[in-house]
């Protein structure tokens, strides 16, 4: 992902804390408390304390959070309260309200067409329709209610907000509200002292500002680009949505960079390029047999070779493909080089591959 901020004025890349922001990762781990296993207990305790009218409402609405975030939950312009943040998803006009909806109810891409919006084409509501349709019932009433009454739904997903302030929210948010600030002296300091890239690399090993300085690049899977133009860019950070980097990249939306603050102590993220060479390197039978030799014990390529019947050369390229994929170290030891098997990378593979695809 890669978000163009060319001429941009400095003012304009800014690091703010949104109560809205916060409460929307907070009702993603509600939906997806598998993405979260260490805010299990949280999730069950908050399930368990809710009515079950706000429940059920949390339930009817849930593709606003669940799969993506709508990008109005994502404020590029961060308040200082929820009530305040509210007032401006309110202001925002039904079409682009709608149109974000839809994007999240129907599982990402536009709902739109060539000739209008699913509120003033029929072609467009159609299709919006029948993508819903296919997501399920839940989304398919769902996008019914908002398209032939928006104003009505719009009421009802704020008063729902307001009834988890109420239910959980609130108590949330002051227990995380102080790492939060601690977190924004930070990066405010590092923009300060040395400048964005250290305030990006203080963000996530996966965001990182582009050797030209005008573009920011974020290792997520989606191959995409958008333009933070005269607006800017804003990054907020939470405490609940980690391991997650969410990013509004829709055309018409200022760019908003969602960013977990960090544990005390954490690994840093490895990058989506660093799994794919690891999974590519053990795609290979020849190399599997390689490991499975190495995790024994540090061999030389002449013992790797004897073993299973292979040639030097041949032996030498798997092992290059393995170090460069970072598997293996190689340590010389008089006349031989010995390869060991990076055990903890290895070991690492599969919770890596999980971040890297839920970020």
């Amino acid at each position: 992902m890669r978000i163009d901020i060319s001429g941009l004025p400095p003012e304009r890349l800014r690091f703010a804390a949104s109560p809205l922001a916060e409460l929307t990762a907070m009702l993603h781990v509600l939906a997806e408390p598998g993405h979260h296993p260490q805010r299990a207990e949280w999730a069950a305790d908050v399930w368990a304390g809710l009515p079950p009218e706000p429940a059920e409402r949390l339930r009817e609405a849930e593709f606003l959070w669940r799969s993506s975030q709508a990008d109005f939950l994502l404020p590029a312009r961060p308040r200082a309260t929820l009530a305040e943040e509210l007032d401006d998803v309110d202001r925002i006009d039904d079409e682009a309200y709608a149109t974000a909806a839809l994007v999240a109810t129907c599982g990402g891409g536009r709902t739109g067409s060539a000739t209008g919006s699913p509120l003033a084409d029929a072609d467009a509501r159609e299709r919006a329709l029948d993508l819903a349709q296919a997501r399920g019932p839940r989304q398919e009433a769902f996008a019914e209610r908002l398209l032939a009454d928006p104003a009505a739904v719009r009421a009802r997903v704020r008063h729902t907000l307001e009834q988890c302030a109420a239910a959980f929210f609130d108590a949330a948010w002051a227990d995380v509200v102080v790492r939060i600030a601690t977190d924004l002296r930070l990066k405010n300091d590092l923009v300060r002292r040395q400048g964005l890239a250290a305030a990006l690399a203080s963000v996530s090993g996966a965001v990182t500002l582009a050797p030209d300085g005008g573009h920011i690049v974020v290792d997520k899977l989606q191959d995409k680009s958008t333009a933070a133009q005269g607006a800017g860019v804003t990054f907020i950070p939470s405490v609940f949505n980690s391991p997650h980097l969410v990013v509004v990249h829709a055309p018409g939306w200022q760019p908003v960079v969602q960013y977990p603050v960090a544990e005390p102590g954490p690994a840093e993220p490895v990058p989506m390029e660093t799994v794919t060479l690891r999974l590519e390197a053990l795609a290979h039978p020849l190399r599997l047999r390689l490991l499975r030799t190495l995790a024994r014990g540090p061999h030389t390529t002449g013992e790797l070779a004897h073993t299973w019947g292979l040639s030097l050369p041949e032996v030498s390229r798997h092992l290059a493909v393995l170090r460069r994929a970072g598997l293996l170290t190689a340590r010389r030891e008089g006349r031989y080089v010995r390869h060991t098997l990076n055990v903890p990378d290895l070991t690492a593979l599969g919770t890596d591959l999980l971040a890297a695809v839920l970020r």
